[in-house]
């Protein structure tokens, strides 16, 4: 962003009044002026942009996100706002003519080096509806473009800019490459040494145009980490605009722009080189050709009449520079003529074998053999060599001449006549597709009476239904039950066009994150008790498929469980994904969660409320992992969907017998090893193979790791309602019931203050607060009855306790010391005890959760990086973190 000082300039230099300087200041410090949210199926977000140091709302990631990143990565943007304040005022006749004022708040407000202005962004298809109902706001401009002349209007006044931005302008190729290339684009430190740098260019500068799969599988030993880097640094020039890199084989590779710009020059200007593809239609010398097959050295071209020719790839495009072999155009294609679609179509599988039936007749004839009279008239022979030879002049084709055309026999126009359809089409819409939900029956019966009524002859009950069902589906559900009732109904969308794909262009570009209550009910480790189900958090990469980190507590969905499972996604992973996608609950609005989102440069999507198959990647794995693994344990609740089949001896209920740690430690080894490597339908492959290919082939891009742990681990610690603490003299901070103390406490200016506070899930036994501008570790008033717990049997008791109390007294307040008493009345427990056994022979869980690798020596765990404790006993021992969650 601009400092005042250069603001100042800058304004200097537009020649700006001070009104219009201290407007523009204005918007610069002000917030965005609404929070975008998704509502008709528009997926929102927020972008960390790094130009701006800050988050950047966005209400399509289809036209509003593609506009962030042109201004985030264009030189010519200084500044760019989103949802700027205050909104400004557009006066503009509507299609009647009537004056009218609204209110509006642009898209942003963008401050180029030589103008600044407001921007509004719709799609092409909102445009062309939108100037049919509101012409005088909406104006297409001869060449395509379009402009909002009271927008335009309103910001002449000031000398400032309105632009009308659509999504026809969007380049497909552009932004997906540099959605491909961010995570080289958002580091500062150089990935490529500079003296392989130099090899790298000058073994371009010697094979200039060579694609980028050769320049992989070259000898050179270049990396796909390298080769981006240099792609996204502009050492190695790529034409982003016009080229996928998700697509190797076509990407050209230039040491500069230079030097691509001459080998484009080199080409004769009447040249018609192309890059051939298996199936393409093609014209050599004026004749049809089709190209069969694209291999490594020869291209091979199949003709008519079963022609088949094998040219070298020199001679081919050699041939193609010259002009003689040229792409065709689907326009020039006259092998079928608009006709014969239209008749293949149209005959069913009994025309076509009479037809061919009929050929076998005819063809000996045209062969020179007389006709058969006893296999066939001779008078339909000779009928049927008309039609073929009439067809054979129109189209080229005999063949058509002899299909059957029986769909055109008989009368085809409709008996009724238009009153009485207008009728029935009025009588539907007003009785029929209403939330009545009459039955046709009865609907029918009020036709049949206004029929009489008016004269008419009515139509059959068979005729008004076949009129019923007819009618639009989705629209029709919408009327009688609602929009989610009709989801069901609603058309898919088929991506038709060249646009990012759903699911991302390599791992961790697209993730879901999402919670479920699992099927199953657990009981409580100590008591037998049941506890209820379980909520089911699970992250997992769209491109692969594979499941990144789960997590499982009796809490329901909070932005705290979203915290663990990012948390659990480094410790397995050491990064996060580039994009998150997220659903509309308040644990996903949370300020922590988009602070972590916004640190780490994640981008969050939110897609639409009730629109399933927006996240139909985690929705169908929820489905996966009910199916493989939860439905086949004691105590599932399958059952319960049939309510009244439930008796005392089948009640799910009753039949618990799973713990929360024992199903945890199940539930671990089924995502990380059971279905990771299993074949998945989509693919073909394991999500480990596809995610391993995938790293291998688009960059393992390590430094998006995490290196700095702790610092992201303060990130990922809750806080408490208030968010801070008042320091008690003797006492510390209490957090969640629990006093924490620290020496920076003793100190007169701190005590008696609020202090921001954070506390750790999986240690109850250690907090922290912002103290003298850094975080200081306070352990607590009962640190040593919750020392020596391992993660899971932590996260099993504390657990455990609130929900029993919960299920007696709900006003129930956990506090250190029933805490600790808990704890020590179960210790010599039997169960317990064996859970400690099955902690020590199951190390490898461990680095889901703290402690980031499994331990080697299963008395001592090593900590991770950046997580060493100030208690000098974090030196030798492990305290063994557990999850404790409170309510607020």
């Amino acid at each position: 962003m601009l400092s005042s000082q250069e603001f100042y300039i800058w304004c200097q230099h537009l020649g700006l009044t001070k009104e219009v300087s201290e407007a523009i200041d204005f918007i610069r410090s002000s917030p965005p002026a609404r929070r975008v949210s998704s509502k008709k199926g528009n997926v929102s977000g927020a972008y960390p942009s790094r130009k701006m140091g800050r988050t950047i709302q966005f209400e399509s990631h289809k036209n509003e996100l593609a506009a962030i990143l042109e201004y985030e990565y264009d030189p010519d943007v200084l500044e760019y706002f989103d949802q700027p304040a205050p909104p400004i005022k557009l006066r503009y006749q509507t299609k009647n003519g009537k004056e009218i004022s609204v209110v509006h708040t642009p898209d942003f407000f963008v401050l180029r080096k030589q103008s600044a202005g407001w921007i509004e962004c719709k799609t092409e298809d909102d445009l062309l509806q939108l100037t049919e109902r509101q012409p005088k706001r909406y104006l297409r401009k001869k060449d395509g473009s379009w402009s909002c002349p009271p927008g335009e209007l309103y910001s002449t006044e000031l000398g400032l800019t309105y632009d009308l931005r659509s999504s026809a302008v969007n380049n497909i190729f552009y932004l997906r490459n540099i959605e491909f290339l961010e995570d080289y684009l958002r580091t500062e430190t150089p990935l490529v040494l500079p003296e392989a740098q130099r090899q790298i260019r000058s073994f371009v500068q010697t094979n200039p145009g060579i694609s980028l799969e050769q320049l992989l599988q070259s000898d050179q030993g270049i990396t796909p980490d390298q080769a981006f880097s240099l792609i996204a640094t502009q050492e190695l020039w790529v034409d982003l605009h016009g080229v996928l890199l998700t697509d190797p084989k076509k990407t050209q590779v230039y040491s500069d722009r230079a030097s691509a710009q001459e080998g484009r020059d080199s080409l004769p200007t009447t040249s018609h080189w192309f890059v051939p593809e298996t199936g393409q239609s093609i014209i050599w010398d004026g004749v049809p050709w089709m190209v069969g097959n694209v291999g490594a050295s020869t291209i091979t071209l199949l003709g008519k009449e079963s022609a088949c020719v094998n040219l070298t790839t020199e001679v081919f495009h050699e041939l193609a520079r010259l002009g003689l072999i040229r792409s065709r155009p689907e326009s020039q294609d006259t092998l079928l003529t608009s006709e014969q679609p239209s008749i293949l179509e149209a005959a069913d599988p009994e025309s076509l074998r009479e037809a061919n039936r009929r050929y076998a007749i005819i063809s000996a004839y045209l062969n020179g053999d007389p006709i058969n009279s006893e296999q066939q008239s001779a008078r339909a022979v000779y009928y049927w060599l008309a039609k073929y030879r009439q067809a054979e002049k129109q189209s080229g084709d005999g063949y058509l001449g002899l299909i059957p055309r029986s769909w055109q026999k008989g009368n085809r126009h409709p008996k009724l006549s238009e009153n009485i359809k207008a009728l029935m089409v009025e009588v539907i819409e007003s009785q029929y597709e209403n939330l009545k939900q009459r039955r046709m029956s009865e609907v029918y019966g009020a036709l049949r009476r206004e029929c009489e009524l008016r004269g008419w002859v009515p139509p059959s009950y068979v005729t008004f239904t076949f009129a019923v069902k007819n009618r639009p589906r989705h629209q029709q559900m919408v009327k009688r039950q609602g929009v989610r009732a009709a989801y069901p109904e609603e058309a898919f969308f088929f991506e038709l066009e060249l646009s990012t794909p759903r699911h991302g262009d390599h791992p961790f570009h697209i993730c879901h994150l999402d919670h479920t209550l699992l099927d199953v009910e657990l009981v409580c480790s100590v008591t037998g008790q049941n506890l209820g189900r379980p909520w089911f958090s699970l992250l997992t990469d769209a491109f692969s498929r594979r499941i990144l980190a789960v997590f499982i507590s009796f809490d329901p969905p909070s932005y705290r469980s979203c915290m663990m499972t990012l948390r659990e996604c480094v410790h397995r992973n050491g990064r996060l994904p580039q994009i998150l996608v997220v659903d509309g609950g308040k644990e996903f609005e949370s300020v922590y969660f988009e602070t972590l989102l916004a640190r780490y440069e994640c981008t969050k999507k939110t897609r639409p409320g009730a629109k399933p198959r927006f996240g139909s990647v985690i929705e169908r794995l929820f489905g996966t992992t009910n199916t493989q693994l939860i439905h086949n344990l004691t105590g599932n609740t399958q059952i319960t969907k049939n309510v009244r089949q439930i008796t005392k001896s089948v009640n799910p209920k009753n039949l618990a017998i799973w713990t929360l740690g024992r199903l945890y430690e199940r539930l671990c080894e089924w995502a990380y090893e059971v279905y990771d490597t299993v074949e998945h339908p989509a693919f073909g492959q394991s999500p480990r193979d596809v995610f391993t290919n995938g790293l291998s082939q688009f960059g393992q891009r390590r430094h998006r790791s995490i290196e700095n742990y702790s610092e992201f681990r303060i990130l990922t610690l809750p806080t408490t309602s208030k968010g801070t603490a008042r320091v008690s003299p003797g006492k510390g901070v209490k957090v969640n019931h629990i006093y924490y103390w620290n020496n920076a406490f003793r100190n007169p200016a701190i005590e008696q203050t609020a202090v921001p506070v954070r506390y750790d899930p999986y240690d109850a036994g250690t907090a922290y607060a912002y103290v003298g501008n850094r975080w200081v570790s306070c352990f607590s008033e009962h640190y040593t009855s919750f020392h020596g717990r391992s993660e899971k049997e932590m996260m099993l008791l504390s657990g455990e306790l609130r929900q029993r109390q919960q299920n007696h007294r709900r006003k129930f307040k956990l506090t250190a010391r029933k805490l600790a008493d808990f704890l020590a009345r179960v210790e010599t427990d039997e169960l317990l005890l064996s859970q400690q056994l099955k902690d020590k022979a199951a190390q490898s869980v461990f680095r889901l959760i703290e402690g980031g690798y499994a331990p080697t020596n299963a008395d001592t765990v090593t900590p991770a990086p950046g997580n060493e404790s100030a208690n000098p006993e974090a030196e030798t021992i492990n305290y063994d973190k557990f999850e404790m969650y409170e309510e607020f």
